[in-house]
C-alpha cells in the first residue's frame, strides 16, 4: 500500500517510497491512481526525472493534450508545456511565465476536459511560488437544497481566458494567444455540477476562471451567480496551499478541484514541467464511485 499523510484536512495528500523514474508494476499504479482520486492532490517529493520518464507516467493516466500555447511545448515531447520565468541570452522567454494566476480548471475550455494535471518541479523560487487549490466537492457539498436544486440543470459556457482580467497584458490575466491559437478555441459548454467521471461526487465544475456565461440567462444574471458561485469556492477553509521543493511532483485532479499558481519575482528564477490529460472520451461512473463515496477519512 502507499504510504501517505494528509496535507491538509479534508484533502490532499504526500506519498513517500516511491521512485517515479522507474517502471510501475500494473499494482503499484492502480493503488497510486486509487489514492491520487481520493485524494485530488497528490505529492511525491524529490523525484528526479527525464522528460520521457515524465511523460510515460503521465500517459497511464491517460491520454495526454498539448496544450494551446505551443511555442513553450518542451523539444522533447509536445505533451510537456514549459513554466518558467527564465528568458535566454535573446531576452526571449523560455515558458510560460505566469500561467494560470487565477483560480481556474485546466481545459475547461475543451469539449473534452482535462481529467489531470501533472506538474513537475524543476527549479524553485527563493520565495512564493506555491499552487493553491480548492476543494470543488465540499463547496458543492456546502451549498443549500435551494442553491443545489438551482444549479442543476444549468450549463456554463465557457472559452479560454479569465472572466474577472479582461486586459490581456496584466499577470493575472490568461496567457495570451496569437490569433491562430485563438482561432482553436471556440465556445464550449459544460454542467456547473458536474458528476465525478470516477468517483461518482458532485461537484462545482470552473465556476472560476473560463467560464463566462449560462445558457438560457441574461450575461449580467449569469456572471452574477459565477462569481457568488467563485467567491463561495475559493474561501480559505476550501483551500490548501503547496509548496514545492526541487524534483517534487503533483497530479491533481481538475474534475474536483479548482487551482491557481502564485506569483513570484520575475527575476526569482522558477521552472516547472506540466503535462494535462484529457478524461476519457466516454467516461461514465466508475465502479470504483462507493469506494469515494464519503471521501477522505
Amino acid at each position: 500500500m502507499l504510504q501517505t499523510k494528509p496535507l491538509c484536512p479534508g484533502f490532499g495528500l504526500e506519498a513517500w517510497g516511491v521512485d517515479l523514474s522507474r517502471p510501475l508494476t500494473d499494482e503499484e499504479f492502480a493503488d497510486i491512481e486509487q489514492t491520487f482520486f481520493r485524494a485530488q492532490a497528490l505529492v511525491f517529493r524529490a523525484q528526479s526525472l527525464t522528460p520521457a520518464q515524465f511523460a510515460a507516467l503521465a500517459r497511464r493516466l491517460g491520454p495526454p493534450e498539448p496544450h494551446v500555447i505551443d511555442q513553450f511545448h518542451h523539444p522533447d515531447d509536445p505533451n510537456i508545456l514549459i513554466l518558467s520565468n527564465r528568458k535566454n541570452k535573446n531576452g526571449e522567454p523560455m515558458g510560460l511565465a505566469d500561467a494560470g494566476t487565477y483560480f481556474h480548471t485546466d481545459y475547461s475550455y475543451l469539449q473534452v476536459p482535462a481529467r489531470a494535471t501533472t506538474l513537475y518541479s524543476i527549479e524553485v523560487p527563493k520565495a512564493g511560488g506555491n499552487t493553491l487549490f480548492a476543494n470543488q466537492y465540499a463547496a458543492y457539498d456546502d451549498l443549500s437544497d435551494t442553491m443545489k436544486r438551482r444549479l442543476e440543470p444549468l450549463m456554463a459556457v465557457h472559452h479560454y481566458g479569465n472572466r474577472k482580467v479582461a486586459e490581456e497584458a496584466g499577470r493575472t490575466a490568461a496567457s495570451p494567444l496569437t490569433a491562430e491559437q485563438k482561432a482553436k478555441m471556440p465556445l464550449i459548454t459544460h454542467p456547473i455540477v458536474r458528476r465525478h467521471p470516477v468517483t461518482g461526487r458532485k461537484a462545482l465544475y470552473a465556476v472560476s476562471g473560463s467560464s463566462y456565461g449560462i445558457v438560457g440567462m441574461p450575461d449580467a444574471e449569469a456572471v452574477a451567480l459565477l462569481d457568488e458561485l467563485a467567491e463561495h469556492a475559493t474561501q480559505p477553509k476550501y483551500q490548501l496551499s503547496l509548496a514545492y521543493g526541487v524534483g517534487d511532483l503533483v497530479v491533481w485532479d481538475n474534475a474536483s478541484l479548482l487551482h491557481a499558481a502564485t506569483l513570484v519575482d520575475p527575476n526569482d528564477p522558477r521552472t516547472l514541467w506540466r503535462i494535462t490529460i484529457k478524461a476519457p472520451a466516454l467516461a461514465a461512473t466508475s465502479v470504483l464511485a462507493p469506494t469515494f463515496a464519503k471521501g477522505m477519512t
